[in-house]
């Protein structure tokens, strides 16, 4: 296999990742966030139906009477078998009683056969919501630092700290990513957003641990007077094909779970799936072209700063 420059190139890549960085940056102002209703607050509201009826159908006819985008779930009655439709709508006062019975009104008279009625009404405080989001960074937060006590601990040999901060870097930026993708894509940002960002962050580290292990262990072979762009090099070469393997068969799986979401029209599913997929990519990009070179330049700069003095 052809080895590749990853430190002459290393330019390059930051480049492209100061261009996401840019790129969310407008994303984020031009399109806006799409904060769903566990961290906005609004109505949930569950109805129960009769014979086979068209979730696109239902969810149009919903919006088209509220004015508004609303989120659309199947969800199976344990008590009856039966399926329900679970319809979120965002707001900060709710919907009113009087217009839950406008809806389901108007409903009915869409869709006579359906035998549609309201079974479950939750409205959901905004106060609440900003709680529950607050929690969940607290969350990312802390998987973050207990990544770069892990890394600094491993990898003591090779300036454990360092790495680890370099290493949580790569894994903002893989996360920057996701949330572009939710926003390019006018995804709502919910549950599923936390549940994409742990998933990642636990994918991403992993394969930048093989790659640090691999540096510590080229380290130990070639003594510490090998020129350290050259070792990382040599090292991320190594790995490239355990790399390339593992996130072509993860994003296999998340194509083909997006293809049968789309076929299905569960944009439940697809909202996890695809930024997940989109992750993927994203993860096998910062553990194989920042990580590295990232460490590198932090080296680089100690060793400067040491000779300076």
């Amino acid at each position: 296999m052809k080895q590749i420059a990853f430190m002459k190139n290393r330019k390059i890549y930051f480049g492209i990742s100061i261009g996401l960085v840019v790129l969310t940056v407008l994303a984020t102002l031009i399109f806006g966030v799409n904060l769903d209703i566990q961290f906005k607050g609004g109505t949930i509201i569950t109805y129960s139906h009769a014979g086979d009826l068209d979730g696109g159908a239902f969810q149009k006819a919903i919006e088209e009477k509220l004015g508004q985008k609303v989120n659309i779930q199947e969800q199976t009655n344990v008590a009856t078998g039966n399926m329900n439709y679970v319809v979120s709508l965002t707001s900060a006062d709710g919907l009113s009683v009087e217009d839950q019975g406008a809806l389901t009104e108007s409903l009915q008279q869409q869709f006579p056969d359906n035998a549609i009625e309201t079974f479950a009404v939750n409205n959901v405080n905004p106060t609440i919501g900003k709680e529950f989001f607050a929690k969940c960074l607290v969350a990312v937060a802390i998987a973050a630092l207990l990544m770069v006590v892990y890394i600094a601990f491993r990898f003591r040999r090779i300036g454990g700290w360092s790495a680890g901060v370099m290493c949580v870097v790569a894994l903002l930026h893989d996360v920057m990513i996701v949330y572009l993708t939710f926003v390019l894509f006018k995804f709502p940002i919910n549950d599923n957003f936390i549940a994409v960002v742990l998933t990642i962050l636990g994918y991403s580290i992993n394969a930048t641990i093989v790659i640090y292990d691999r540096i510590r262990e080229n380290k130990k072979r070639y003594g510490s007077k090998a020129n350290i762009g050259e070792l990382v090099d040599k090292s991320i070469n190594q790995s490239m094909t355990r790399s390339i393997n593992t996130s072509l068969s993860t994003a296999t799986a998340m194509i083909v779970i997006c293809i049968v979401a789309v076929v299905r029209d569960v944009n439940s599913i697809l909202t996890f799936a695809f930024p997940l997929l989109i992750g993927i990519i994203a993860g096998f990009y910062s553990s194989t072209f920042l990580s590295g070179p990232l460490w590198v330049c932090w080296q680089e700069y100690k060793k400067a700063k040491k000779a300076a003095k």
